[in-house]
């Protein structure tokens, strides 16, 4: 059982869009941890399809966030060090790009996959709903020598998904048409400023928007 496992007496957590799910007449069920929206009214093929002929807004803020940063202020002692928990190469990750990978245990295990996205001067790590206290506990346990360990536990991430997602986004970011896929860039979207990444786990074309959990609402509003 993973360490952010519920026990009985232990309230959901709900992301900062929850009163809109709400609103919406959302279907509302316990996952990792949190309250999230099964369904809408509209129907689960229905959304399917509109996402897969046009583009579709998931809210998955209960994702885990996770910054590594080495002590020396060098992004690369960060990627050298969490090498050893990774079996990929990490140091070749360029500022402003990201690679799929599986954070291992010392007997070589699967503890967990996630993306990590050289930002510059740290490496943020997107990790699974239930694994997160997991990870962050497994990474201080063994890089906390090197490296400060940040679980970002209130920033928000919005994912926009579907083939008119890029058209969408440019409406308000022009600058995303530059990216390809797997490059991490900061935009200013609306008032907001957000860190933007190129993924998709549909098949087609998205995005993950990452903001500040105060500045989602807003996002999703003029999004």
């Amino acid at each position: 059982m993973s360490g952010d496992a519920l026990t009985a007496s232990e309230p959901l957590k709900r992301t900062p869009l929850h009163g809109l799910h709400e609103d919406q007449s959302a279907r509302m069920l316990p996952f990792a941890g949190y309250e999230m929206p099964l369904q809408y009214p509209l129907g689960v093929l229905k959304e399917h399809l509109h996402t897969r002929a046009a583009a579709g807004l998931f809210d998955v803020s209960h994702m885990g966030q996770i910054i590594l940063r080495a002590h020396s202020g060098n992004v690369l002692d960060a990627a050298r060090a969490l090498e050893r928990l990774i079996p990929a190469d990490i140091l070749d990750v360029a500022p402003g790009r990201q690679r799929y990978a599986f954070l291992t245990s010392r007997s070589g295990g699967i503890i967990d996959d996630l993306m990590v996205a050289n930002l510059g001067d740290e490496l943020l790590l997107v990790v699974n709903a239930a694994r997160k206290l997991t990870d962050a506990e497994h990474l201080r346990a063994h890089l906390s020598d090197t490296c400060d360990i940040i679980h970002l536990e209130h920033r928000a991430l919005m994912a926009l998904q579907g083939p008119r997602a890029e058209a969408a986004l440019m409406r308000l970011a022009p600058e995303c048409v530059m990216l390809r896929f797997m490059d991490v860039r900061d935009f200013d979207i609306g008032h907001c400023r957000a860190t933007v990444q190129r993924v998709s786990y549909t098949g087609d074309l998205g995005y993950e928007i990452y903001v500040d959990a105060g500045d989602q609402i807003a996002l999703h509003g003029i999004l």
